[in-house]
């Protein structure tokens, strides 16, 4: 059986103190040789100014690839293209491209509306440079039409010239393999176009219900049952959080998923735990 790629996502720091901490993170899990490093972008752009600098510290930190998120809602495409040159200039080949959240307060949505309008604009301004990965629900987005109706966003944005997806969290395996299957039925070539599974380790009962209330991704009732029984009890949290975690990964990697994604929370544990457990590092 071959080995899934694995690669970790960071989010900006706001502290000189944090970047320190997230750059000793970065050298740590980096030793277990990911393919790449991804750094979020908040709604609208607005930690465009960290996100920039946390790129170029990471960048000029080692050869592993770091691919920034880049959104589109709200931004005109002047902006995109600078940015996109910017990127272009230190020699990053990978980006994740999303739609965005409109900042508190914005009406309009700018000229790239949607992320396939993203996805045609970075092609159109940078031709074959960049790597484009895009978003993936398994659960289906919370404001699309229908089931169908997303995976079919999914397909265009693939026809416009993106290269894998990223799935939003999920801890049913089923559902992954659902929207694979259905890819798979529209003619999609998943070798090719690769669909990576977005992983959210469990650590912190109360956070990650608030995150997958907000984003739509489902929480069976038996974790979440668990986690209340658990109430405080960090380690026992922990340690449930990793079980379940780990055999959701065991039953990705026996139905041959091509990558798996770790939502890090700039954090070392249980990521590196996760990878080491389950045979992934290369190192």
């Amino acid at each position: 059986m071959t080995k899934p790629q694995f690669s970790f996502e960071f989010f900006p720091t706001k502290t000189d103190e944090g970047v320190e901490k997230l750059c000793n993170t970065f050298d740590t899990l980096n030793e277990l040789a990911p393919s790449y490093f991804s750094v979020t972008y908040g709604a609208g752009g607005t930690t465009r100014k960290r996100t920039l600098g946390i790129v170029e510290t990471l960048q000029a930190r080692s050869n592993t690839p770091i691919a920034p998120h880049i959104s589109c809602i709200g931004d005109d495409k002047s902006e995109i293209a600078e940015l996109l040159d910017f990127y272009k200039s230190i020699d990053i080949n990978r980006m994740v491209a999303l739609r965005g959240d409109l900042p508190s307060g914005q009406v309009g949505m700018g000229e790239l509306p949607f992320a396939v309008d993203l996805v045609r604009f970075i092609r159109e301004h940078s031709g074959d440079h960049f790597h484009i990965e895009v978003a993936a629900y398994p659960e289906m987005h919370p404001q699309a039409k229908s089931f169908d109706a997303d995976i079919q966003n999914l397909v265009n944005k693939f026809e416009a010239g993106a290269n894998s997806a990223i799935t939003q969290f999920f801890y049913n395996a089923e559902s992954y393999l659902y929207l694979r299957d259905a890819l798979n039925k529209r003619g999609v070539d998943l070798d090719q176009h690769k669909l990576v599974a977005g992983i959210m380790p469990i650590t912190n009962s109360s956070s990650l219900i608030r995150f997958a209330d907000s984003c739509g991704a489902d929480i069976p009732r038996f974790i979440r049952k668990q986690l209340a029984d658990y109430g405080d009890d960090r380690k026992a949290i922990r340690e449930f959080g990793f079980e379940v975690v780990h055999r959701l990964c065991e039953v990705l990697i026996s139905e041959g998923v091509p990558a798996l994604h770790f939502y890090s929370m700039n954090r070392v544990e249980p990521n590196k735990r996760l990878v080491e457990s389950l045979g992934l590092s290369n190192s």
